[in-house]
């Protein structure tokens, strides 16, 4: 049985094909979708993002290798894996399929293990993300040439800016604009302060390092620790008016400087990519489900899918500080101390993440 549940989509105009296939691989535990022509399976792959999709070669219309070639020109589902199959070894030779963008081939008739065989290898093989390691690696670096000196030196320019002005200038100021200045120099500094802090507690949590361990923290001391960090980030975005919290007490299994990153990323994620004068809504119920809805851009359900380390999802297009680590991060913490974590995005209308933590050690 696969250890947890994976999505197959099977594309076969032949009926009985169907059945008999979705019937054994739902057996072996996974969850399978069925469509009887190539329209349907490529517009089910878009809507569900299967991990693997079995399709036959020979069926009217849409065949086949017209499924393979457009769902290999879609960026967003170009890296899913595909398994091509048909009656017919002489129409597509298996060397053939996999020219055309075929991950594998199965020659019918096939049996049950032969199936089970191919599905698990896909998936194994899915699981590192063989299609898109190159493409990953050349995004990382492209990514830290442009966001990690951005995100570093641009609050130490601040910084060092800024100080030499009071350096030289310091006489000549009246006392408002030399507090103004401190003011910037603080945020600057904090800024820089949180972004490397977070990185190596990042690089550690992915290193397998001993960290902080998890404990059950009464409801009164877990609200102190939400409640300052939705202060802390209301106050540096300026937006204590947009912040609406509703917390309940609950006692929460996790480690409270953990617990404090957590809420801090999750409330400034939501500050960060949503418009000054727009709701942020911050909840905790008295069964520990902890969630923040905001009313900004959103994302797709395949950039959720990839979420990844250092990765800023249309820079270009919406320039903000971060290196793209707080989500990364809250997901490697949450799994360390057994909480749930969801994340549900319309584009254009906002972003709910939700945090089920264990209330009990």
């Amino acid at each position: 049985m696969p250890q947890s549940l994976k999505t197959i989509l099977l594309i076969d105009d032949d009926q009985a094909i169907l059945s008999m296939f979705g019937m054994a691989l739902r057996h072996d535990g996974y969850q399978v979708l069925t469509a009887d022509n190539g329209e349907e399976g490529i517009q089910l792959a878009r809507t569900h993002l299967p991990d693997l999709i079995i399709s036959d070669i020979n069926m009217p219309g849409t065949d086949g290798k017209t499924v393979l070639k457009t769902l290999r020109e879609d960026p967003a589902i170009a890296s899913l894996q595909i398994v091509l199959m048909t009656g017919n070894p002489t129409a597509v030779t298996p060397r053939k399929g996999m020219e055309l963008g075929a991950d594998d081939f199965l020659i019918k008739p096939f049996g049950h293990d032969e199936l089970t065989r191919c599905v698990e290898a896909r998936l194994r093989r899915a699981h590192i993300h063989w299609r898109l390691e190159d493409k990953a690696i050349t995004e990382l670096r492209s990514t830290l040439h442009s966001t990690l000196p951005h995100e570093f030196f641009t609050p130490l320019a601040g910084i060092l800016g800024l100080t030499e002005l009071l350096r030289s200038d310091f006489r000549e100021m009246d006392p408002a604009e030399v507090d103004e200045f401190l003011g910037e120099i603080e945020v600057s500094g904090w800024r820089l302060h949180r972004t490397l802090k977070n990185y190596l507690y990042l690089l550690d949590l992915k290193s397998g390092e001993e960290q902080e361990k998890g404990l059950l923290l009464g409801g009164t001391a877990a609200h102190e620790i939400i409640e300052d960090r939705i202060q802390t980030v209301a106050k540096r975005h300026k937006r204590e008016s947009d912040i609406q919290s509703d917390l309940e007490l609950s006692p929460l299994f996790a480690g409270s400087d953990s617990l404090a990153i957590m809420i801090e990323e999750l409330v400034d994620n939501a500050c960060s990519f949503s418009r000054k004068g727009t709701s942020v809504q911050v909840m905790m119920t008295k069964d520990g489900v902890f969630s923040v809805l905001d009313q900004g851009r959103g994302m797709t359900r395949e950039q959720i899918k990839h979420l990844s380390m250092f990765r800023q999802f249309d820079r270009n297009t919406y320039e903000q500080q971060g290196l793209g680590l707080g989500m990364v991060l809250v997901m490697g913490l949450a799994d360390r101390f057994g909480a749930e974590l969801d994340i549900s995005s319309t584009p254009g209308k906002g972003t709910k993440v939700t945090v089920k933590f264990k209330t009990e050690a």
